[in-house]
Parts: structure tokens; C-alpha cells; sequence
């Protein structure tokens, strides 16, 4: 009998701990497929690289940076011009287009800050980013701010109380910069959850003729959910040189940046693919003199 009870209780006891081991198990996977799905663990940043060094941006902070390089090589300016665009913005409002001032300037406004009461322009038009990134470039294009530390033209720009704090920003400014003017190729990146929303190949073409190639963009061509951007204006073919690389790369990396913002599924130029299953350049099948953009099908679309 006593033996008997033993092998009763042993026996309780092993249920019991398998009982718990599935419980834990199931809950385990539960949680795990409730992740993955919600995507909720994904932290969503973009990151670009000079060298080692690795600077990391919010995707909508990135989209802005997009938009502030992109007016650079729109307007023909060094990358320069762009790391000095950028690294003000960072100090200004740190790259969002705030709707506010501060005690200095309770009427600054935008990605830079400007002021209607110091003739920067009305409030409507510092709160437009391509206005209010224009009209800094139009200031800096006064001086000669190659041979300037980067705070020193931002400074001769806006006219700070703070005339050293734009310095803390350059090294991500550039990192950025050098990307998105093409000179550092498939070095950004951003890690992004699945889009929630369907996104719209003609917007992007529209905003890519407003902000960085309006003779590209003329000639970019939309089928569906692909637009196909060519990386220079003549009618035919262009041998690959280093002025198409670069305008290549430049054009691809801004997508990539403005991706978070316009539900872009992928981005593909020279040999490399980034998409937001990798959420990396990866190596791919690519289309000669045409930077690739594909913008996210609506959530629960079949794209097989």
C-alpha cells in the first residue's frame, strides 16, 4: 500500500510539473507569435555610417534630414552645405517641424527655427519644410561656408544666442549628409515594423521632383506599386559613371530615409537591395541607370 502511494504521488507529481511546463510553453509561443505579428518589439531607427562610426537617427527625424539634402543637390551645393543644413536642424528643433518658439524667439517656427519677425517669412511658409529649407540655403549661399566650421555657418545663418551648440551635432550631420548626396554609397539604412498603410508611388515621384531632381522625377515612370527613376536626363542609354553613382545613391538613400513617412516597401540600385524584411542593403538583382522604388501594398493585400 505505502509503496502504491508513492507511485500515486509521483506520478500527481510528474502531471503536475508537465502541466506546467506546457502551460509555460504556450504561453511562451503566444506571446512570441503576438510579437512577431504586432511587430512590437522592432525598434524603429535609420542609421548611417562614415566608417566605423554609427549615427542613428527616428525615421521621421530621417525623412526631414531627406528632405534637407535633398534641396542641397537640388540647388547644386556641396555636401558641405548639406552636413551644415542638417546638423542646424538637429540644434533647432532636432530635425521635427515644430509648431512653437521659445522664450529668444517666441515666434520661430519649422525645421530651422526662422522667424516672420526677423524677415525669414510669413508663419505659413517657415512651417513648410521645402520653403523653410530653400530659404536657409538661400542665406548660407552668401558666404563661402566650405572654409567655415560647420557651427560657424550655421551661426552666421541664424544668428543664435548659442553660437558654439550647433558643433555638438556635426558628426551625425555628416554621416547623414554624406549618404544622402550619394557620396557614401549603402550607408544608410533604417530598421522599420510592416507598414500600416498603403503607399502611393506617384506622391513619392511628386515629392522627389519637389525636393531633389525635378528632370528625374519628369522622367521617372509609375506601374502600380514600382516607380522606376532614371539616374540621368538624356533619352538614352548613359554609361554608369561616377556622376550617375552618385546621383544613384543619392536618390536611393533618400527613399530609404523618407521610407518610415511614405510606406516604402523597397529601394533597389547598383547591385544592392534594402527592404523592410532586412531592413539592410542586401545584395539583389537590380536594374542598370534606374534607382527602384516600390511602395507598400494595403495591410492584408495579397503581392505574391
Amino acid at each position: 500500500m505505502a509503496a502504491r502511494r508513492r507511485r500515486r504521488r509521483r506520478f500527481r507529481a510528474f502531471l503536475t510539473l508537465a502541466l506546467s511546463v506546457a502551460v509555460v510553453a504556450v504561453g511562451i509561443y503566444g506571446v512570441s507569435r503576438y510579437a512577431g505579428e504586432s511587430q512590437i518589439l522592432v525598434r524603429e531607427q535609420c542609421t548611417a555610417f562614415i566608417g566605423s562610426e554609427r549615427h542613428t537617427l527616428a525615421p521621421d527625424q530621417a525623412a526631414n534630414a531627406a528632405l534637407i539634402g535633398a534641396v542641397s543637390v537640388e540647388r547644386g551645393l556641396r555636401a558641405r552645405a548639406a552636413t551644415i543644413g542638417i546638423a542646424t536642424s538637429m540644434q533647432e528643433s532636432k530635425l521635427r517641424n515644430i509648431d512653437y518658439g521659445d522664450e529668444a524667439g517666441p515666434d520661430s517656427r519649422g525645421l530651422f527655427q526662422q522667424r516672420p519677425s526677423q524677415g525669414w517669412g510669413t508663419e505659413e511658409q517657415v512651417m513648410d519644410p521645402l520653403y523653410a529649407a530653400n530659404r536657409f540655403y538661400a542665406e548660407l549661399e552668401r558666404f563661402d561656408y566650405s572654409s567655415m566650421r560647420v557651427t560657424e555657418a550655421a551661426q552666421k545663418v541664424q544668428r543664435s544666442a548659442f553660437p558654439e551648440a550647433y558643433e555638438q551635432h556635426e558628426p551625425t550631420a555628416r554621416a547623414f549628409a554624406s549618404a544622402l548626396t550619394g557620396h557614401s554609397p549603402a550607408s544608410l539604412d533604417c530598421t522599420l515594423r510592416r507598414a500600416e498603410a498603403a503607399g502611393d508611388a506617384a506622391a513619392v515621384r511628386d515629392q522627389l521632383g519637389e525636393q531633389h531632381s525635378p528632370l528625374l522625377a519628369a522622367r521617372a515612370e509609375v506601374d502600380g506599386r514600382r516607380l522606376s527613376i532614371p539616374t540621368h536626363a538624356s533619352g538614352g542609354l548613359v554609361d554608369s559613371n561616377e556622376l550617375t553613382q552618385r546621383t544613384g545613391w543619392s536618390i536611393a538613400q533618400w527613399a530609404v530615409a523618407r521610407a518610415g513617412t511614405e510606406n516604402i516597401e523597397s529601394v533597389s540600385f547598383g547591385g544592392l537591395i534594402w527592404n523592410r524584411a532586412e531592413n539592410r542593403w542586401v545584395q539583389g538583382s537590380t536594374t542598370d541607370g534606374h534607382v527602384i522604388v516600390t511602395v507598400s501594398a494595403a495591410p492584408g493585400t495579397p503581392t505574391g
